[in-house]
């Protein structure tokens, strides 16, 4: 009699599973790559080819775990050149450059980019090279090698064509197009950059590449001050990132003893906001140029946040597998990667639009997804949401985001010198704005971000009464603006505050051209402000009514976006125009030395300005103390800014 059969679940075969996880790498299913693959490579006996390692690798960025993206591609690439393959190690060797400089790894990655040289230099063209191109020319563009730069785009053009891959096609073209911008060939630099993004929207790239290409573009508009693309592929962008990216494997996969393991993954986190104003925050979608900008008074946050909370603090950890300092990954399994980072820029387009609870709604959401090889990303949300807050008047929580901002490598300006001069010390933002332009590079690499240092110094010089100095950054402003929309708004509003300050015949001009630009930007924090300079312009001349128009618009806008001082200010200025009731029973004398000390002006600067003595300055100044109820030019200062008075 034959022993009886024993019947038992039957288990996976280990080339089944390979190829399913291939299979799903394929359908970028990138959860369900990585769980089938990991599973599998805990076990020695089972190993894993070069190509698989590859695969590996990528799934486990996909999913969020960093660190082991790096083990499996220094082992694909180990497995590379055991076979000879240069080809394959010299990608392997570039993938591991991006990787560890993304970590915060500089010497690492430039190891690696020379051996990806070193394994790829002497081959007959291929498209591996295509890589090494792309970091020639950036390179040559971080030292301003323009020349340089553009013949090394070329090539990469070359071999992208010569590859037939649109993945490579659609990168040439928008790095091409980011050393015209550069170089200041911005129609030819736009022009190409809007050929790279047709292939991104009409879907003819992989996931990885249509992630590049939406940071790259968003990071390029945004420099260059191309608000309506920059809100265009912010919608975009956010749509892409919205869909459910696959965070479970297989049932089979997850529970399978043979697999040694179950498989990570998490529920996707919903994190998603609604606003008030029509916007989703599952696809991003915001008004921009040409639609309708309202408040987001009335924001829903599914996760829970409530608007007014302070944006997180950016964590540390030491353990395995990070350095000092260095943040955890915060993208759960199964997550698009690069959703924080697309998120980051929207937070940056809302603060222009004005919808600012949801700004700061998204910066916190964004410093929770962003990657830790990101982490510039997360900077730029810190910052956003500290502009926002300074400017409702949230000085000491705006000082937080703007300290997280500089704790992860961005250098807070000119928000930190405007929140600077918002608490009266004119001086220190003077000296911040002044260190942050110098500390700038090449003008042509971030248009925006030279334009608003300049900004910022005509407002500062013109607060401790700086005409000349607020004449020169206004002068260098309007020669760097062009016809850029923003940046000609930008330089509209200095260009006016300067002659204004001179009561010079060219300021209402100048600031009524200012407000159309910002009006058609849709741009209302700004447009608001120059409400308030045409205000006084109008007031200069005897025109009341039209005085009081300009500011009750203004108080409106500033009482919608939140902007607790600016509206104050406007109010101040509505209740009875220059023979308005002073607050705390100050007279008009008393009101002007404490505007002179909230500038930063000492007893005997305020003594010239006024053509008094230093005695009654100190005598005018011993009375302000007593009705306000301080003790120090500092609590004036704030007294002064809380009552707008200033």
């Amino acid at each position: 009699m034959s022993a009886p059969t024993i019947h038992t679940p039957a288990t996976p075969r280990a080339a089944d599973v390979v190829e399913r996880a291939r299979d799903a790498a394929a359908r970028e299913s990138w959860a369900e790559a990585y769980a089938l693959l990991h599973a599998h490579d805990l076990h020695p006996s089972r190993g894993l080819t070069a190509d698989d390692l590859s695969v590996l690798a990528d799934a486990a960025w996909w999913s969020g775990h960093v660190d082991e993206s790096v083990t499996a591609r220094l082992r694909a690439h180990a497995a590379c050149l055991a076979a000879d393959d240069h080809r394959g190690a010299g990608l392997a060797s570039w993938w591991l450059h991006y990787e560890y400089l993304g970590l915060g790894r500089p010497a690492a990655a430039a190891g690696w980019l020379h051996r990806a040289r070193h394994h790829l230099e002497d081959l007959p063209d291929c498209p591996e090279q295509c890589f090494l191109a792309w970091s020639d020319a950036e390179e040559a563009q971080a030292r301003g090698d323009h020349e340089a730069a553009l013949a090394a785009t070329h090539r990469m053009t070359a071999l992208a064509l010569g590859s037939g891959s649109p993945d490579l096609l659609a990168l040439s073209r928008q790095a091409e197009s980011r050393v015209l911008l550069a170089a200041g060939r911005r129609t030819d630099a736009l022009a190409l950059l809007d050929d790279a993004m047709c292939a991104v929207s009409a879907g003819e790239l992989s996931g990885m590449f249509t992630g590049w290409l939406y940071c790259l573009a968003l990071t390029q508009c945004m420099e260059a001050a191309d608000f309506g693309r920059a809100v265009e592929w912010t919608n975009a962008a956010m749509e892409w990132c919205a869909p459910p990216w696959p965070t479970h494997p297989p049932t089979d996969a997850r529970a399978a003893p043979a697999e040694g393991a179950a498989a990570e993954g998490a529920d996707e986190p919903d994190g998603r906001t609604e606003a008030a104003d029509g916007s989703d925050a599952r696809t991003g979608a915001v008004d921009g140029p040409a639609g309708r900008t309202e408040s987001a008074d009335g924001l829903t946050a599914r996760t829970g946040m409530t608007p007014a909370a302070p944006v997180p603090a950016p964590p540390t950890a030491s353990g395995p597998g990070h350095g000092p300092g260095r943040l955890p990954m915060a993208v759960p399994s199964g997550e698009n990667p690069f959703r924080g980072v697309c998120r980051a820029h929207r937070v940056e387009v809302l603060d222009l639009l004005g919808v600012w609870a949801l700004a700061e709604a998204e910066a916190r959401q964004a410093c929770r997804e962003v990657p830790v090889d990101c982490l510039e990303s997360a900077a730029a949300a810190y910052y956003a949401a500290g502009d926002v807050q300074r400017r409702q008047g949230r000085l000491d929580a705006a000082a937080v985001s703007y300290g997280h901002a500089h704790e992860l490598g961005r250098i807070p300006q000119p928000g930190l010198a405007l929140l600077r001069l918002a608490r009266g010390r004119a001086d220190a933002a003077v000296a911040g704005v002044d260190l942050a332009l110098a500390c700038r590079g090449d003008a042509g690499h971030d248009l925006l971000g030279r334009a608003r240092l300049l900004a910022a110094r005509t407002e500062v010089a013109l607060a401790v009464r700086d005409v000349p100095g607020a004449a020169d950054a206004a002068a260098d402003l309007d020669a760097l603006a062009g016809d850029v929309p923003l940046l000609r708004a930008l330089a509209d509003t200095a260009l006016g505050s300067v002659a204004l300050a001179e009561r010079s015949g060219d300021a209402p001009r100048l600031l009524r051209r200012a407000l159309a630009g910002w009006l058609e930007l849709r741009v209302p924090y700004e447009a608001a402000q120059v409400r308030m300079l045409l205000a006084a312009v109008d007031r200069a001349v005897g025109d009341e009514e039209a005085a009081r128009l300009e500011l009750g618009t203004a108080r409106a806008v500033f009482e919608r976006l939140g902007a607790v001082p600016d509206a104050r200010r406007a109010a101040a200025l509505l209740s009875g125009g220059s023979r308005r009731r002073l607050p705390g029973g100050l007279t008009a004398r008393e009101a002007e030395v404490l505007r002179l000390v909230a500038s930063g002006g000492t007893n005997k600067d305020i003594a010239r300005a006024l053509v008094i003595s230093e005695h009654t300055v100190a005598r005018h100044l011993n009375n302000v103390f007593a009705k306000l109820g301080v003790g120090s030019r500092a609590a004036a200062t704030a007294y002064a800014y809380a009552h707008g008075l200033i």
